[in-house]
């Protein structure tokens, strides 16, 4: 796999795909990420010219324009370290800002002059990142956005018009497309999106999701397969791996009063969810309740906890991949305590059982149907 992202001028930076994967056959960008960069370059900015990017996946955009010292937005802990090593392996320095996808953005003093976004996965994130940037642009700010041409839909520019302004998109190049959006001084700052709340059937509890967290508009179907097989009764620290927007771990608070409930996940959306979703609906339970935006179970020491609540996704960014969730079972297997339990849910077809044996020599089915299964195993003493 080439790994090696080419730079106008005949340069390159050397990138990977974060967690580090040894023979990883996904590369660590994208057409698009190669169209913004070559796009910037013909237009000759000065280099103290303010830079604003938004959902850089693995570093290709920062790290090309790191002589601009740009503000670098994501809703990913894992951008944000893949960033991180790709700079050290290219021997560049630190030199941009990292910003997390709820975090103030720059002042209207600093506002930026070049706003780059690669498009997030959904509407609704790019929806509340278009309202974000109402409230700083001005009619001189240059707005280009990047994505595979099958991503860059009528409602995608019908977005970027309600927000800011006039909007055009390029000819495709490699499967990739450009927007280019004009802020429109007469269209006013909009209020940012609220987060989407909905009943939990079957309880009083009502579940509320900020823009990029997975389900946001219902109860996924593994998801809900899970909360009916629960763990109960048990005391000890229990995690909700990968928890999105929390249900599990909240409903696993509710099961089991004496146990205490950490929340994880890379998305910083998915951690304000989870957290909001337990003071509003479980208040007395938040001094059991811990959140943590994290690469899986970095930092959680060996032999802590005792069960682990896990929903893992296949897919990364755009690529659909397993090695998230073997990352998961790995890190599992190396803080459950001897006796503890990692729970996992996922498709039948997915086969996780064999990864499971694989680590732990154990596995046992908790339940399924035609479609969804979840496996238990156990650490070994």
């Amino acid at each position: 796999m080439n790994h090696h992202f080419p730079l106008p001028g005949g340069g390159e930076l050397s990138l990977l795909r974060y967690p580090r994967k040894a023979q990883d056959k996904l590369q660590a960008w994208e057409a698009a990420d190669e169209y913004l960069i070559n796009e910037l370059a013909a237009l000759e900015l000065d280099a103290s010219t303010r830079v604003l990017i938004l959902n850089d996946g693995f570093g290709a955009l920062t790290l090309a324009l790191h002589n601009y010292q740009p503000y670098s937005l994501t809703d990913s802990r894992i951008s944000e370290l893949a960033c991180t090593a790709n700079a050290h392996d290219n021997q560049l320095p630190e030199t941009w800002q990292t910003l997390s996808s709820l975090a103030s953005w720059p002042s209207e003093d600093d506002a930026p002059q070049v706003v780059l976004i690669k498009l997030p996965k959904n509407n609704a994130m790019l929806e509340y990142q278009l309202a974000q940037l109402s409230q700083i642009v001005s009619p001189q700010t240059r707005v280009i956005a990047a994505g595979k041409a099958k991503e860059v839909r009528s409602s995608t520019l019908a977005l970027f018009e309600r927000y800011l302004g006039p909007t055009k998109t390029s000819l495709a190049w490699k499967k990739a497309r450009l927007i280019f959006c004009t802020p429109d001084p007469k269209l006013k700052a909009a209020a940012l999106p609220q987060p989407l709340a909905w009943p939990l059937d079957g309880t009083d509890f009502t579940l509320y999701n900020h823009a990029n967290v997975f389900a946001r508009s219902s109860l996924d179907i593994a998801a809900r397969l899970f909360l009916e097989h629960l763990p109960k009764e048990q005391s000890g620290h229990i995690v909700d791996l990968g928890c999105g927007n929390g249900v599990l771990g909240l409903m696993a608070l509710v099961q089991n009063p004496q146990a205490e409930v950490t929340f994880t996940d890379e998305s910083y959306m998915a951690i304000a969810s989870a957290r909001h979703n337990v003071q509003h609906n479980l208040p007395q339970a938040l001094t059991r309740a811990h959140f943590s935006v994290n690469n899986c179970l970095d930092g959680v020491a060996s032999d802590s906890i005792d069960i682990i609540l896990c929903n893992p996704p296949f897919h990364q960014q755009q690529a659909i991949t397993d090695h998230i969730a073997w990352e998961m079972f790995v890190d599992a297997k190396r803080v459950l305590r001897s006796g503890g339990e990692l729970w996992v849910v996922g498709n039948r077809h997915l086969d996780y059982h064999h990864k499971l044996i694989r680590l732990f020599g154990n596995q046992t089915v908790v339940a399924s149907n035609p479609k969804f299964v979840i496996l238990k195993a156990i650490q070994p003493s």
